[in-house]
């Protein structure tokens, strides 16, 4: 019960690593609030979860949809103990096939939009607090076709430090999760790719990762989960891979 008593953000907690990482902080004590964009999975999440979450639907891409649950947080509580800014698109294609409206789909939710959803909760927060945003080992590794995605995600890792460094003297500690190949819906959401071309990538997933398999959402979030918990009181500014080893062992 690590976080009894605290109130908890999850960005992007109606599907995978995020609904993961929803449900470990409300089942160790913490009242919930989620976003997503699928009013459908919004409410099957509240619903499983139970009175611990409210569900909010909210487009990381439009900052401003972000004011309402905000406003919720700061009416119901007052104050925010835990962000976990989790919510992120795909998208692979060989750099001569990158266009500009695919890589501004990309980094508008996952970088720009991951900033200023920070951006907008940090009033409500303050000295204890921790941020965790979900990055990727695709900001590490030279992955064909992964142009789009690696540069918003890596653009994401600078932005985890500027905020760690900026936000340490205020009492709130940064941290960034990168998780390897990992079974959640995103890898089914990449434009243009068949069912083939996608069982086609997740096995080369698979063949790159040294533990030859991809990971579970449940492994990643609980990784989310001690970074933001007092178990990691004297860690900020990190970046820790949850990979199978594909960074580590390349």
């Amino acid at each position: 019960m690590r976080f009894t008593d605290k109130i908890a953000l999850v960005i992007g907690g109606n599907s995978g690593i995020g609904r993961a990482i929803a449900t470990g902080l409300a089942r160790e004590g913490a009242q919930v609030f989620l976003t997503g964009r699928d009013p459908a999975t919004l409410r099957e999440v509240e619903t499983e979860i139970g009175p611990a979450a409210t569900a909010i639907q909210a487009d990381m891409a439009v900052p401003e949809s972000l004011d309402p649950v905000v406003a919720a947080i700061r009416a119901r509580h007052g104050r925010l103990d835990l962000l976990m800014v989790n919510a992120g698109v795909g998208g692979f294609a060989p750099v001569r096939e990158v266009t500009p409206e695919l890589w501004d789909s990309i980094h508008s939710v996952n970088l720009r939009g991951a900033f200023f959803a920070t951006q907008r909760a940090l009033p409500l927060m303050g000295r204890g607090g921790a941020i965790v945003l979900t990055g990727s080992v695709g900001a590490e590794l030279a992955i064909p076709g992964n142009a789009a995605y690696a540069a918003s995600k890596a653009g994401l890792r600078a932005v985890a430090r500027i905020l760690a460094v900026e936000l340490v003297g205020e009492g709130i500690r940064v941290n960034m999760v990168s998780p390897g190949p990992t079974e959640t819906p995103i890898i089914h959401r990449n434009p243009g790719m068949s069912p083939d071309a996608v069982e086609g990538l997740r096995q080369v997933m698979i063949n790159a990762v040294p533990m030859k398999r991809m990971g579970a959402a449940e492994e990643v979030a609980r990784a989310a989960l001690f970074l933001a918990s007092a178990d990691a009181s004297f860690i900020t500014g990190a970046d820790l891979y949850v990979d199978g080893g594909s960074v580590e062992l390349r």
